[in-house]
């Protein structure tokens, strides 16, 4: 059969843009390593063995409060008892060698407006305690700032803040896991603002074209839906031309722009859920990954208001990954029990079933579940998010990491 022979070259013709346009906005999930949470503490308070000091704290809190077992009985996630106790182990390893994941040093909310002299310090004082934890061995694998919002009140600050911040830090040398956080993104020109500022660093400090990337905040509707009534996320993606490389949730900001009574202002709020079901599809295939906001309700106090606590954050961290989001946002030493408690049952509750339909797509045999190549992928995804983290060990998994990462890069419908 020969009918659409003669319209081939003309097909191809209609759809070499489309397809050219499709290939540079969708290139695929970002491959390494993802935090599985952010950490951010004011600028005034980060020094270079903040990391170790939350860790001490957190597993202080977690003596104080009952111990391993108390905590994974609070959040009634894990029934098997060998299990609890191999998540107890590394749960406390993981406290004990990498507390924080993803730290940003806030000069925004949690740092406020203190003048220029004022903050001009706490950028040299940034920079010097970076490098000093760089030296010490001590800085989380991921590491930056979130300065001050290029609305108008703030613009020229935050300008002044990310250049003099950049430019110390190119001269210690960038390090590899460098995040920048553009916060209250309203319009698609503040994504193109950034992305000019950017460029001119990389050219001035002569750094590769590129390497300076930055996060969307998503904290404002104006982001969600425009005033044309489409999202602007999408677009502020692609306004991005490659350079964004997360997109943060902010809970609070969010809901209170809509006029939640504080109450109600919540992780799980509807209006929260419609915001991040448009993060998610806006994002898919592009790269950018995606992160929860926070509880503000800390594990302090008497023993009952510190169950109560981490039960909701562990609660909340589970919901947050079984709905695709596999980072979130801790504000106290006393949430990071909680958060590696969830995170880890999460990964070892589905390990095993994991494991299983990999072994059977990867051998060509059929088994209870007959898998598509994307899920295989997401499985794949999902194994190496759990030995990033520690959650899983090398041990426990038969499969090289060639194979999952090949499974990441095989195409498929």
């Amino acid at each position: 059969m020969a009918t659409l022979d003669g319209v081939r070259d003309r097909i191809e013709a209609l759809l070499a843009g489309p397809d050219a346009a499709t290939a540079a906005r969708y290139p695929g999930d970002a491959l390494g390593r993802a935090p599985v949470h952010s950490v951010y503490v004011g600028a005034d308070r980060y020094t270079a063995d903040l990391p170790t000091r939350w860790g001490e704290q957190a597993l202080e809190a977690l003596e104080a409060g009952g111990g391993v077992g108390h905590l994974l009985a609070v959040h009634g996630l894990v029934e098997d008892s060998g299990e609890a106790d191999r998540i107890g182990e590394l749960l406390l390893a993981k406290l004990a060698r990498e507390p924080i994941e993803d730290l940003r040093i806030d000069f925004e909310d949690g740092y406020g407006d203190r003048g220029d002299q004022a903050e001009d310090a706490a950028v040299t004082a940034a920079v010097a305690a970076i490098a000093a934890a760089r030296s010490a061995g001590t800085l989380p694998p991921f590491v930056g700032i979130r300065f001050k919002c290029l609305e108008p009140a703030t613009r020229a600050r935050g300008l002044r803040t990310l250049e003099a911040f950049v430019t110390s830090l190119a001269a210690e040398g960038l390090p590899e896991g460098l995040v920048l956080t553009l916060a209250k993104v309203t319009t698609v020109e503040q994504v193109q603002a950034m992305v000019l500022a950017l460029e001119t660093l990389e050219s001035a400090l002569r750094l590769p074209a590129g390497r300076l990337g930055f996060e969307i905040q998503v904290e404002t509707p104006q982001a969600i839906v425009g005033p044309d009534g489409h999202s602007l996320l999408g677009p502020m993606i692609a306004a991005g031309v490659g350079r964004v490389t997360g997109m943060p949730y902010g809970t609070y900001d969010y809901t209170a722009s809509l006029g939640i009574a504080a109450a109600y202002q919540s992780m799980e709020h509807p209006a929260a859920d419609f915001a991040k079901q448009v993060m998610q599809v806006s994002a898919a295939g592009t790269g950018v990954r995606l992160s929860d906001g926070s509880t503000n309700v800390l594990p302090v106090g008497d023993q009952a208001a510190v169950d109560a606590a981490w039960a909701l954050h562990g609660r909340l961290v589970m919901r947050s990954l079984r709905r695709g989001f596999y980072q979130g946002w801790d504000l106290h030493p006393g949430q990071l029990p909680s958060r590696y408690a969830a995170t880890y049952a999460f990964y070892r509750a589905g390990l095993p079933d994991v494991l299983s339909r990999l072994e059977d797509y990867l051998n060509e045999r059929d088994g209870a579940v007959l898998d598509e190549p994307a899920t295989a992928k997401a499985m794949a995804a999902f194994l190496l998010r759990g030995l990033d983290c520690g959650a899983v060990d090398s041990a426990e998994v038969p499969f090289q990491a060639a194979a999952l990462h090949g499974l990441l890069g095989r195409q498929g419908s």
